[in-house]
């Protein structure tokens, strides 16, 4: 099982890598294409890449469980690749850049939603949220080494490398997979999925835990008002560059698969997934109110690390708790999850951009308050989970 883990954590750590490459240099060249419009196109394009993954995630997770998890991930890896080499090659053209996007999103819909429940497929349920936070820690490296290998490249040679290397990063991690990695279903498992009628992705959002599913939504909404907007407010209040916010997200990913790592891998027992969401979502509200105050880009750094550290302890509770209590299949949930994942991303930039338009501070506003605001929804699925559990006994 170990090595397995290994393998597709490393396979999500080169999606998320792809995605934060394009964190610090999407504005840049979003705004020598189109200075006028650089806001709306950069929220337009992160937003575009997420709803087409909202849209197919569901697909590609019930096209797992027919025809097996390897096939959908090795697909997915791939399409990922072509997409990165489209859009390095795209040098300014607005529709070529958001012809990349989407392929970007057909395809990492496929990685994501496919590789959270091969994970549940190979862990025990004592084991989930081990394996969970192996997930969470992929992602938040992705998130440490992309901006910061974005910002970097762009820095040493051109805005349009940190593409073609992440294309290559994937192209190797396919071979990897190629050699590697084995199928997780077993063939009866793929036989009884092909007989059955296939499950709509909203079959898995009900009782307790569609109050867990609409807090990850709050959760990556806010997320992506932070992306979104994060670099256009630090070039008006500290005159930020590519390069420092690739920093900025680098110390900001590798507190948080520090913590990922040391604390929820290591310290989250079975039961106690909901207090440590708690103790995430105050910290993560507190990291973006801070972010208000920063006067320099090394301040800003430190408040949102403090993000950082609340955001990664929400991340794997709330998927763990999702695969452990799903009443559907493995593949339906991770599918439903990946998609909630998705509408945030599709929402959150472009209503970043209307709030940076009307007040340069109010997305961190706006964010902090949704943070705090899913502290009811987290103790709703508590009281009703309660409820549901005592209803079974009776």
């Amino acid at each position: 099982m170990k090595s397995r883990l290994i393998i597709v954590g490393l396979m999500l750590f080169t999606v998320f890598v792809g995605f934060g490459i394009i964190i610090p240099i999407l504005p840049q060249l979003v705004t020598d294409a189109s200075p006028e419009s650089a806001n709306w196109h950069t929220g337009g394009m992160l937003s575009l890449y997420s709803f087409v993954s909202f849209l197919l995630s569901p697909v590609w997770g019930g096209v797992s469980e027919r025809i097996g998890r390897r096939p959908v991930i090795m697909i997915g890896v791939l399409g990922f690749a072509v997409s990165f080499l489209i859009f390095g090659l795209a040098d300014g053209n607005l529709w070529i850049m958001y012809a990349s996007r989407l392929l970007g999103g057909l395809f990492s819909g496929a990685v994501t939603a496919c590789i959270v429940a091969y994970v549940a497929d190979i862990t025990s349920e004592e084991n989930r949220t081990k394996g969970m936070a192996v997930v969470g820690m992929s992602i938040g490296m992705g998130f440490t080494f992309g901006p910061f290998i974005g910002g970097e490249l762009s820095n040493l040679f051109s805005l349009n490398t940190p593409f073609f290397a992440a294309a290559a990063l994937s192209l190797l991690t396919f071979l990897a997979a190629w050699l590697k990695l084995p199928e997780s279903l077993t063939a009866d498992k793929r036989e009884a999925a092909r007989l059955q009628r296939r499950e709509s992705r909203w079959t898995a959002f009900q009782g307790p835990l569609k109050q867990l599913y609409v807090l990850a939504f709050f959760v990556t909404f806010s997320l992506a008002i932070l992306e979104g907007t994060l670099q256009l407010y630090g070039i008006d209040k500290f005159d930020v560059t590519p390069r420092k916010i690739g920093l900025m997200f680098f110390f900001c990913g590798l507190v948080g698969a520090l913590v990922q790592g040391g604390i929820v891998r290591r310290r989250v027992k079975p039961g106690q997934e909901s207090r440590y969401i708690a103790f995430g979502l105050v910290i993560s509200a507190a990291g973006f109110f801070l972010l208000l105050t920063a006067q320099n880009w090394i301040a800003a750094s430190v408040y949102l690390c403090i993000f950082g550290i609340g955001n990664s302890l929400i991340k794997p509770c709330v998927t763990s708790l999702i695969t452990q209590k799903t009443t559907v299949s493995q593949g339906v949930a991770s599918g439903l999850s990946s998609s909630m994942d998705s509408l945030g991303r599709i929402v959150g930039p472009l209503l970043g951009a209307a709030l940076l338009s009307a007040q340069a501070g109010l997305p961190f506003i706006v964010s902090g308050l949704l943070s705090l605001g899913a502290l009811g929804l987290l103790a709703g699925y508590r009281s009703s989970d309660r409820a549901s559990s005592r209803s079974q006994q009776a």
